[in-house]
């Protein structure tokens, strides 16, 4: 299934990168529809149902796009995936996409870890490190870890920063230990 969603969000990531759309809203457009999607138990059943014909999937698509106000090429996309029965497949093809997208971008992810909340000046301050590290942007979310003690350990993709309190006094313990 993986490589199905990954084929469609390959396709129309190379769509939206040929007519030069914008990323950022392409995305929106498509997080608004996957959340109706997932807040109406109705339309979810007429889209993913193969007994439908297509011309009323795509009457219904017309009607939420209206309301939701995505293009052309979303509309497309996304009576694509109804055509093809695939509709249940649009959360995965959405994960896809956005890495996709991301990368077409120059934009990593990363994930930050500290000790305390972050203020927003904190949070800007981290993405800026973390986005010279990365050699570009970087779009990050947050977590807690009270064990951590201060500091914060940045993780992209599979490398691990980690300038944590804990991290310092393990350091400290193996010197003492080693001298």
């Amino acid at each position: 299934m993986a490589d199905i969603a990954l084929r469609y969000a390959q396709a129309f990531a190379d769509v939206v990168a040929t007519t030069e759309l914008n990323r950022e809203q392409v995305r929106q457009q498509l997080e608004d529809f996957a959340g109706s999607l997932a807040g109406s138990r109705e339309l979810r059943e007429l889209l993913e149902n193969p007994s439908i014909d297509q011309a009323t999937k795509v009457k219904v698509l017309d009607a939420v796009g209206g309301r939701i106000g995505f293009g052309r090429q979303v509309r497309n996309f996304l009576a694509v995936l109804t055509a093809h029965d695939r509709m249940e497949m649009l959360g995965d093809v959405l994960d896809q996409y956005n890495a996709i997208a991301d990368r077409q971008a120059g934009i990593s992810e990363a994930e930050i870890i500290s000790a305390h909340p972050l203020t927003n000046e904190d949070k800007a301050l981290l993405e800026q490190k973390a986005g010279a590290l990365a050699g570009g942007k970087v779009r990050a979310s947050y977590k807690q870890d009270a064990s951590l003690l201060g500091g914060a350990i940045i993780r992209i993709g599979s490398t691990l920063y980690d300038g944590s309190v804990k991290a310092q006094l393990t350091q400290l313990k193996q010197k003492l230990v080693n001298a």
